[in-house]
């Protein structure tokens, strides 16, 4: 088998074979494959798209392109969720000990920010202590006893995603459908869990600006899931402002914990009821949305959800104290608000413009060598379709830097648009595809 007629065939329009993936997924992992031929494979792949068999061998192959993780000594049902990434998603922080509380395991791999913003693991870090350095032992033997775990993605899971997701970016073939699905799906697949929930976003502070191609992406993954033997469910939500109102690692960590204290912002707790209610349905543990919803409800108002959340981080060598003290969590040396120049209804907030002052701040990683800083961040006051008066604040800037901080605070004014007329109401939750 020759790279060349592998490319040829591909630029030609025709289906790849699942001996051909292997092939090209399997020499290049290994180094055997030059990043010019694979280069070319992905431009004709981008112009001439794959299959659908195509795609779940694609995905398949990079799956196994490294370790999968085996979780059979876990016990229950295994549901894991996953987001496409937006401002002030720290959706993971409140949902796994929702559901956990619930009765399903929750093993999670999950890895650190590059952008805006940290990732899930960035924010746990925010917990003084906390580690997610486990052996697989440690892991299994937490989700067992308390019924949470979360872990660094390890070097070895879908080796072949990462190289291919490398060459992609620098080479103008990261928008396809296929290849994005593949991605997310074969570190999903690898990761070991029986079901999984995919919270797709869709607007200006998410991968997918448009909405046809969030719920194409949702139902490109849906697909390979199904095909791949897992029960696969796909929420897409809008993500067209931050969600709830905090932006910043230890600032979304405190977000998420007043969640679980009944206190949480509308939009998060429905994206929280909505996803966990598919995972407790894929997981057994409800026949019905509605019922599902009760139960996630429940163990918010009973403190059962919180006090999972305490367990975990305690188990993971965190102070769980900060669970119950805010003030133990970092907290920024300059707090000030940002006053709205004029009066109006917020008519729109630019989503990824906001993350950008997130990580002028510090918030975020601008490359992998990066230095976050937990404490900075935004707590937005207004959002779309609220009123604000001229002068009254907008947001509040939580800053360690002057110079920063006035940067972040004149581009956060120009993120809003501010005008006479509210804007016209849109769903958060615009689809849930199963």
């Amino acid at each position: 088998m020759r790279m060349y007629d592998i490319i040829m065939k591909k630029r030609n329009g025709g289906e790849l074979s699942t001996e051909e993936i292997n092939f090209f997924v399997e020499g290049y992992t290994k180094g055997e494959i030059p990043d010019y031929q694979v280069s070319a494979l992905m431009m004709a792949i981008y112009f001439r798209k794959m299959t659908e068999r195509g795609t779940l061998a694609l995905t398949m192959a990079m799956a196994g392109s490294g370790d999968m993780l085996d979780l059979s000594e876990i016990q229950g049902i295994k549901v894991d969720k996953h987001s496409t990434g937006g401002v002030g998603d720290k959706t993971s922080l409140a949902l796994a000990p929702m559901v956990a509380a619930c009765g399903i395991p929750v093993a999670k791999m999950s890895g650190r920010g590059l952008g805006h913003t940290g990732g899930t693991i960035d924010k746990l870090e925010s917990f003084p202590g906390f580690t997610t350095a486990l052996t697989r032992q440690q892991f299994i033997e937490n989700v067992n006893r308390i019924g949470i775990a979360i872990m660094g993605q390890t070097a070895d899971l879908a080796p072949a995603d990462k190289k291919l997701y490398a060459l992609r970016d620098v080479t103008a073939t990261v928008d396809n459908m296929s290849l994005i699905a593949s991605s997310i799906m074969s570190k999903k697949l690898a990761a070991g869990a029986d079901a999984i929930v995919l919270d797709v976003k869709t607007g200006s502070g998410a991968f997918m600006k448009a909405e046809a191609d969030a719920r194409a992406l949702a139902e490109e993954m849906v697909k390979i899931g199904k095909n791949a033997g897992r029960r696969t469910i796909a929420v897409i939500s809008d993500m067209d402002q931050p969600l709830g109102y905090a932006v910043g690692n230890a600032l979304e960590v405190k977000e998420a914990i007043a969640t679980l204290q009944g206190k949480g912002p509308a939009d998060f707790v429905e994206l929280c009821l909505t996803l966990g209610s598919r995972m407790l349905i894929a997981g057994g543990k409800a026949e019905t949305v509605e019922e599902a919803q009760e139960k996630l409800r429940k163990v918010i108002a009973d403190g059962s959800a919180l006090k999972k959340l305490a367990e975990f981080v305690e188990a993971q060598g965190g102070n769980a104290d900060a669970v119950y003290d805010a003030e133990l969590l970092p907290e920024a040396k300059i707090v000030r608000p940002i006053p709205a120049p004029v009066s109006g209804y917020i008519n729109h907030i630019t989503c990824d413009e906001v993350g950008i002052c997130s990580l002028l701040l510090g918030g975020g990683r601008e490359t992998k060598e990066s230095e976050i800083d937990l404490s900075v961040g935004l707590v937005l006051c207004k959002k779309v379709g609220d009123y604000v008066e001229a002068g009254e604040p907008l947001a509040m800037l939580h800053a360690n830097d002057e110079t920063k901080a006035e940067e972040a605070k004149l581009r956060y004014i120009k993120a809003c648009a501010i005008l006479d007329t509210p804007p016209e109401k849109v769903p958060f939750i615009k689809a849930v595809i199963d």
